[in-house]
C-alpha cells in the first residue's frame, strides 16, 4: 500500500469529520485535504474500478442523470462510487472514492459514476480513465467563469481525442454535442422523436444557430427546446444523427412525465412520476448508458420510474394540503424548463426566485434578461405572487415588471426566511421555488422542517415491453 496515499485518506477523513461536526455536508473538503497531501490520490483510487469509469458531463441534468444511472447499477447487483451530492469539480471527485474506502484504503468497487463540471473534465479524464463519456447538452451557464460556450466545447472537444477507447453517450438532438460523433469514437445516441410539444420558431434563447462543422446557419424542422431538435446544414451535410435509443410519444401525463423508448425492435413504456420535461432527456440518458453496461432493460425502466431527484432537482414535497417543488435555476435554458411547469400545470400557485451573485452562481446575473419571463404574462392570472428573494432580490423584481408582471403581484423580499414563508402562506394552490446555486440550499434547509416529503403512486406497469 502507497504510505502516502494511506495518509491522504486519513487527512481527508478528519476533515470530512470535522466538516460535519460543524454542519457542513463534507463534499469537496475532503478531497482537496487528500489531493495536497498526495496529488496520485484520484488517479490511484480510481483504476481500482473493477468494471471502468462512467462520466458524465454537459450544462443542464448532469446531476440527475448521474444518480439515476448510479442507480440503475446498484439495483442491478453492483457496487458503485458516486457523487450523489453534485461536487463535480476534482476535489467533489476524488471526496467520493476517499468516502468509500477505509483507513487501511481497502476500496472495492464495480464502477464509479461521476459527475464533472464542464471546466474540470479534461482533468478528471486524465486521472480516470472512463471506460464511458456521457455528454448531455450545452447551453451558455456562468460566463464569467466559462467562457465563451465555444471554448467550454473545445476543452471536452481535446480532452475526448486524448481517449481513444471511450465509449461515447450523446444526446442527438443538440448540435453541440452531437458533433463529437464525428470524433471517431464508438458513439450511442440517444433522443426524442417529433411529439406535441415540439415547435417550429418562437422567441427562446438558443445556441448553436450555426453549423459546428462550417459555419452555415443551420436549419431546423422543429424545437423540443431552445437548440434540441431536428436540425441539418446546407452547408456540409451534417445533421441529427439517427438515435439507436429514441423516446416516442413523449408527453406530460398528470404530475409525471412518460414515453415509449425504442431501441432497435424493442420497445418499453417508461411512466416516472416526476414534472419537467426535459427529465425524459436525462432518463434516456441514464437508460442508453445503462443498457450499454449490460443492464436487462426492464430493470433500467423500474429503476428509473421509482427514481426520487436529488436536492434541488425539481424536489417535491408537501405542506398542508399543497404541493410544493424546490428547483435549481443556473442559466436561461434551464429556467425556461422550469417556468414551463406553470402553465403545464392546473391550478393556481405561488412563485418564489431567489437570486444570489455570489462566485459559485457567477458574480454577471445579465443572463436573466435572456430567461423568457414574458411568457408569465399569459399565465399571471393563476400566480397571486411572485415572491422575489436573495442578494439579488431588487434585480429580479425589475426583471419581472419588464416581463410585463403587474406590478402588484410582485413581493420583494431580500430574506430568504421571510420570503419562503410568505410563499408557503400564499393563497395559490401549489409552491414553485426557484433558487441559484448559493440560494439552493439555504432555501432548502428553511423549508425542510416545514415540509413532508411527497408520496410516490404504484407503478403496476412497471418495466412493461410492448415489443
Amino acid at each position: 500500500m502507497n504510505g502516502r496515499l494511506l495518509i491522504a485518506i486519513c487527512g481527508a477523513k478528519s476533515a470530512a469529520r470535522c466538516s460535519q461536526m460543524l454542519g457542513r455536508p463534507g463534499s469537496s473538503l475532503p478531497g482537496k485535504v487528500a489531493l495536497a497531501l498526495y496529488p496520485g490520490t484520484l488517479r490511484q483510487l480510481a483504476a481500482r474500478a473493477e468494471r471502468g469509469v462512467i462520466l458524465v458531463t454537459g450544462t443542464n441534468g448532469k446531476t440527475t442523470t448521474n444518480n439515476m444511472l448510479a442507480r440503475i447499477l446498484r439495483e442491478a447487483g453492483q457496487r458503485v462510487v458516486c457523487n450523489r451530492e453534485g461536487a463535480n469539480l476534482v476535489t467533489g471527485v476524488t471526496t467520493a472514492f476517499v468516502r468509500e474506502a477505509d483507513l487501511r484504503g481497502r476500496l472495492r468497487f464495480d464502477y464509479a459514476v461521476l459527475e464533472v463540471d464542464e471546466a474540470a473534465f479534461p482533468g478528471v479524464a486524465a486521472q480516470v480513465n472512463p471506460r464511458a463519456v456521457v455528454v448531455t447538452n450545452f447551453f451558455r451557464d456562468q460566463l464569467d467563469r466559462y467562457g465563451e460556450l465555444d471554448t467550454t466545447i473545445a476543452l471536452i472537444r481535446e480532452a475526448l481525442k486524448r481517449l481513444p477507447r471511450v465509449r461515447l453517450v450523446l444526446n442527438a438532438d443538440d448540435p453541440l454535442v452531437a458533433q463529437f460523433g464525428l470524433l471517431g469514437l464508438r458513439t450511442v445516441h440517444y433522443g426524442l422523436a417529433p411529439h406535441a410539444r415540439v415547435v417550429e420558431g418562437g422567441h427562446h434563447t438558443r445556441e448553436a444557430r450555426f453549423c459546428p462543422q462550417c459555419g452555415t446557419t443551420l436549419q431546423y424542422s422543429f424545437y423540443h427546446y431552445s437548440q434540441l431538435g431536428l436540425f441539418r446544414c446546407a452547408g456540409c451535410g451534417f445533421r441529427r444523427p439517427e438515435p439507436e435509443v429514441e423516446a416516442l410519444q413523449a408527453r406530460y401525463q398528470g404530475e409525471g412525465v412518460s414515453c415509449v423508448i425504442r431501441r432497435g425492435d424493442e420497445e418499453y413504456v417508461l411512466e416516472m412520476q416526476t414534472q419537467g420535461f426535459y427529465n425524459l432527456y436525462n432518463a434516456l440518458a441514464a437508460y442508453t448508458a445503462g443498457t450499454l453496461l449490460g443492464v436487462d432493460p426492464v430493470r433500467v425502466i423500474g429503476s428509473l420510474e421509482t427514481y426520487e431527484p436529488a436536492v434541488g432537482r425539481l424536489e417535491r414535497f408537501r405542506y398542508r394540503d399543497k404541493p410544493v417543488f424546490l428547483n435549481l435555476v443556473k442559466n436561461p435554458a434551464g429556467f425556461n424548463e422550469g417556468l414551463n411547469l406553470l402553465p403545464a400545470n392546473p391550478g393556481t400557485k405561488d412563485v418564489f426566485i431567489a437570486v444570489n451573485d455570489n462566485v459559485a452562481d457567477g458574480r454577471d446575473i445579465s443572463w436573466l434578461w435572456d430567461v423568457d419571463f414574458e411568457m408569465l404574462e399569459t399565465v399571471q392570472e393563476r400566480v397571486p405572487r411572485f415572491v422575489c428573494s436573495g442578494l439579488r432580490a431588487e434585480d429580479m423584481g425589475v426583471r419581472l415588471k419588464y416581463a410585463g408582471v403587474d406590478p402588484k403581484r410582485i413581493v420583494v423580499q431580500p430574506n430568504l426566511k421571510t420570503a419562503v414563508a410568505t410563499t408557503l402562506e400564499g393563497p395559490g394552490e401549489a409552491a414553485y421555488f426557484f433558487a441559484t446555486y448559493t440560494a439552493l440550499w439555504p432555501v432548502e434547509r428553511i423549508l425542510r422542517p416545514r415540509l413532508t416529503p411527497e408520496g410516490r403512486m404504484d407503478h403496476a406497469h412497471r418495466g412493461t415491453s410492448i415489443s
